[in-house]
């Protein structure tokens, strides 16, 4: 292990697996996904499906399975690359040890004299707090968030470590910022965890409502563009990739790296499964599910959710079937 981080011959040795063009005293300082890694990055590919991913990435090296040929690529072979890699990102990412400070401001924070903080506040270390912010009670901001100009935290906001306001930014009662996303893998029939080491970025003018949550990324940043409104009771998942100025109604639920256009409007109760892309201007009825990707400009509805008069057109049949069923019945009796 270097002072940096540890070594292609080092992690393969904590790992269990075996390196491929790839010379043992490689530094590698970080984990990053394959279309963003760097020559001192470590990747993964899950499987077959992702192979061009690894063909084209610039990781420095990438885990994968025995059986997978990546040609000329850095790889490091293991049995189960997605369980590995969960571990390497605790390795190469350790969670910071808690900070314990008596003082509701860090001495290493900077907090603009024009800032309003309440005495139960707490400011993490080298937090930055920008001019005209107001704190309320209970408010919480972990170790190195930045909040731009006149932001409002209301009471007990919590803040998570790494966690980036920019400008106007309200968040209302109870709304926590930057948990751990929701990752895990089944390793040797239990649940891995998968390390949390990304961060959450909210644009200008956006404002959080009561209660919601928003999870970090795994290794990167889960963004909500500018503009933005976010009711109560809301979670959006780790990696979520939300555009400027859309409008997402209480108890909905987006999984993990959802993408959405601008000016997508999710209604109440909406949920959208993982690694759905949302067009821009799409709007998606109360109580829908999405599960397929939305085109832009698109209105739909229903579970699962479709074109809003299809959708209708449905229901309507379905309203109808007793009496489908009554006819269907009486012609076999004749």
């Amino acid at each position: 292990m270097t002072d940096h981080g540890f070594t292609a011959g080092s992690l393969a040795e904590r790992l269990g697996g075996s390196l491929r063009n790839c010379p043992e005293d490689r530094p590698i300082r970080e984990a990053s996904p394959l279309g963003e890694a760097g020559a001192e990055a470590l990747s993964f590919v899950a499987g077959p499906k992702y192979r061009d991913q690894g063909l084209a990435s610039g990781a420095g090296l990438i885990l994968a399975r025995t059986n997978l040929d990546l040609e000329d690529r850095p790889v490091l072979q293991v049995a189960q690359p997605q369980a590995a890699f969960a571990q390497a990102v605790g390795l190469l990412h350790p969670e910071p040890p808690p900070e314990w400070c008596a003082q509701a401001i860090h001495p290493t924070a900077q907090v603009d004299p024009t800032a309003l903080l309440h005495p139960t506040a707490t400011v993490g270390a080298r937090c930055v707090v920008g001019p005209g912010c107001i704190l309320h009670p209970g408010v919480r901001l972990g170790a190195d968030c930045v909040l731009g100009e006149g932001c409002e935290l209301f009471d007990g906001v919590v803040l998570y470590r790494r966690t980036r306001l920019e400008n106007r930014v309200r968040i209302h009662a109870n709304a926590v910022l930057g948990a751990d996303g929701y990752g895990y893998t089944l390793s040797e029939g239990r649940h891995l965890k998968i390390p949390q080491v990304g961060w959450v970025e909210v644009g200008d003018d956006v404002e959080i409502g009561a209660g919601t949550t928003i999870d970090r990324g795994a290794l990167g940043p889960t963004r909500i563009g500018r503009g933005t409104k976010i009711d109560n009771l809301c979670q959006i998942a780790h990696n979520a990739q939300i555009g400027e100025h859309c409008l997402i109604v209480a108890q909905t639920g987006l999984s993990g790296s959802v993408t959405l256009g601008d000016y997508v409007t999710l209604a109440g109760k909406v949920g959208v499964i993982d690694h759905i892309a949302i067009g821009a201007r799409a709007i998606v009825g109360g109580a829908s599910v999405v599960a397929k990707d939305v085109p832009e400009d698109a209105f739909v509805t229903g579970y699962p959710a479709r074109p809003h008069r299809q959708w209708m057109a449905s229901q309507a049949a379905l309203g109808r079937l007793p009496e489908f069923m009554k006819q269907a019945r009486k012609v076999r009796e004749d």
